[in-house]
């Protein structure tokens, strides 16, 4: 199992980093890829859905990816104490008729000491958006280090 960088117990410096690490792999949405920052027996609640181990973590995240279309997804730290962070979220995608979307949400995520999550609780709203009031452009991927953040962009 390999360790993943920064470790607990974190800081307000390390807590913004692991965020953001979670951030770019989520927009690089590469399942395989996401499911090796979690711990092999990993518990999630996503929604109102229950996922079980990095298998459960790929086919969730293989599915989720296939119905959510042009993906762009920011990340920002509400709390932390040792082993645990508070984020909250938002993303925009569309539907394959065309519809956007903005998902604002919240996750609850604690860490073993390699620094893989073993626990992920996410709860997410999902609001209708017209296409012309979407925030989040940028080439499909990494959100580029100038884009601006929640706080900036008033979310």
């Amino acid at each position: 199992m390999s360790a993943r960088p920064p470790f607990p117990p974190f800081t307000a410096e390390t807590a913004a980093q692991k965020a953001r690490l979670a951030e770019d792999a989520w927009n690089g949405r590469d399942p395989q890829k996401v499911a090796l920052a979690y711990t092999p027996d990993s518990v999630w609640r996503n929604r109102a859905e229950f996922v079980h181990g990095r298998d459960e973590i790929v086919a969730f995240l293989t599915r989720k990816w296939a119905r959510e279309l042009d993906y762009r997804l920011i990340k920002e730290v509400w709390a932390f104490t040792d082993d645990r962070i508070a984020a909250r979220f938002a993303y925009e995608w569309r539907d394959d008729s065309g519809q956007w979307f903005r998902s604002y949400g919240n996750e609850n995520w604690e860490f073993d000491a390699q620094g893989l999550m073993r626990r992920r609780l996410a709860s997410i709203n999902d609001l209708p958006i017209a296409e012309s009031d979407r925030r989040f452009h940028w080439p499909q991927g990494r959100r580029p280090d100038e884009h601006p953040g929640l706080s900036d962009l008033g979310l």
